[in-house]
């Protein structure tokens, strides 16, 4: 069976959450492979709406398996609050949730340096989501201060193992920040009790994998944030701190390159962003508001309101690039129902040089602008939609120019939020 990467293909928020929903039903196994607690991945099933922040969308299918890698850096707090709901609203996660024990923890220094850092840049920060993830992978790639779950859950005294990251963090908290040091007591005691909860599910999730592939089952690999927030390919500073294309999986997994079949990456049928940076195609006018209020585009981690613009099909180009895309899932066309006049960016102008690939350079991307086609609106519904054929002829004619022009085929289009609001394109 093929094995399946989803990832987006933007700035994050493009709706990965409800395509990996709806492709689990042919999964065995759906593995978050990097980022931490600042994702927000929200599934509607019904009237019932779920946010995950750590937890693979997948665990709403109650027969499939759902892994949290070794390239997350993982949260106690959320991922046994996640649990906990999970259970009240009648989903189980006993014998189907499997934790990697080589995955970093996230610790409450780790939460305090990222505010007081964020704090001090001034003008000049980067909108970090302030739940501690830079932080956590820094300390994961100096090699010695990282904590991982197996160093939580193994013998010896939690307090001696943490006495010396506590200290060494309230010395940078207290001294360069200026701000109140932690309680050293406090913090082992609340890890004690989450070393409990959390022993259940820790196992080494790279083997777990490996012999599932071996035995021929599915597995669906969900990537967080997206293309352009790649620490190594994204709009560098402003990103995340994890690799976040297909190649991300494989180390975040612990699956070799050869194990992947097809790569999807998620696109909205617009762009959005959340947090600073470069933002060619952002509309700041009535349209990117109408757009926002229309796509509801608010995070939901943060619950800030998201940059909106045109459809950035330079951006798709790069992505289709570095992660060896097979195919687009094209999300929130029908956010577009009303919208009269369409422009989507075809390549950036920088000067007296058009760009028809997305610049590697931040400075050159701060001085691009967008080169826009206009196409008309379909001004009609597209949620009752379930083939393509289904789709008023100017919405086809938009889904056609898009793959088009990011020489990428689209094999599923959303026109809603509800697993059953989707299109597979050769339908």
């Amino acid at each position: 069976m093929p094995t399946k990467i989803v990832l987006g293909a933007q700035w994050g928020d493009e709706g990965k959450a409800k395509i990996v929903d709806y492709l689990t039903v042919d999964a065995d196994y759906v593995v978050r492979f990097q980022g931490g607690a600042n994702a927000g991945h929200t599934v509607m099933v019904g009237d019932d709406t779920f946010v995950f922040h750590v937890i693979p969308a997948g665990i709403l299918h109650e027969d499939k398996a759902c892994v949290v890698s070794n390239g997350v850096v993982l949260d106690p707090e959320v991922l046994i609050a996640e649990v906990d709901e999970l259970a009240q609203r009648g989903v189980s996660t006993q014998g189907r949730l499997f934790i990697s024990h080589s995955a970093h923890l996230v610790m409450p220094y780790h939460k305090a340096l990222d505010k007081a850092d964020e704090e001090s840049q001034g003008g000049v920060s980067i909108g970090t989501t302030l739940r501690g993830i830079g932080p956590a992978y820094r300390d994961k790639v100096e090699r010695g201060p990282g904590f991982r779950v197996m160093d939580l859950l193994g013998p010896g005294s939690l307090s001696e193992k943490l006495k010396s990251r506590i200290e060494a963090k309230n010395a940078l908290l207290t001294r360069i920040y200026g701000v109140e040091p932690l309680d050293e007591e406090e913090i082992v005691a609340k890890y004690a009790g989450y070393a409990e909860l959390l022993r259940p599910y820790a196992t080494d999730t790279s083997m777990l994998l490996n012999r599932a592939l071996d035995e021929g089952r599915m597995v669906l690999f969900e990537g967080a944030q997206g293309t352009l927030l790649d620490i190594d390919h994204g709009t560098y500073p402003f990103v995340t701190s994890s690799n976040t294309t297909a190649g991300g999986a494989c180390t975040g997994a612990g699956v070799g390159p050869t194990r992947i079949d097809e790569v999807i990456g998620v696109t909205k049928a617009y762009t959005t962003r959340v947090g600073n940076g470069p933002f060619p195609t952002e509309l700041l006018d009535g349209d990117g508001d109408r757009i926002r209020e229309l796509g509801h585009e608010y995070g939901a981690t943060t619950g800030r309101p998201r940059r909106c613009g045109w459809f950035d099909a330079t951006i798709l180009r790069m992505a289709a690039r570095v992660n060896g895309l097979t195919s687009l899932a094209l999300t929130r066309l029908d956010v577009l129902d009303t919208v009269e006049t369409l422009k989507v960016c075809t390549a950036y102008r920088c000067g007296d040089e058009v760009l028809e690939e997305f610049p590697a350079d931040p400075q050159i991307l701060e001085r691009c602008e967008p080169v826009y086609e206009e196409l008309e609106g379909w001004c009609e519904p597209t949620t009752e939609a379930r083939r393509v054929a289904d789709l008023p002829a100017k919405a086809q004619a938009y889904v056609d120019r898009i793959t088009d022009l990011s020489r990428t085929p689209i094999s599923l289009i959303s026109v809603g939020p509800a697993r059953e609001s989707t299109i597979e394109s050769g339908s």
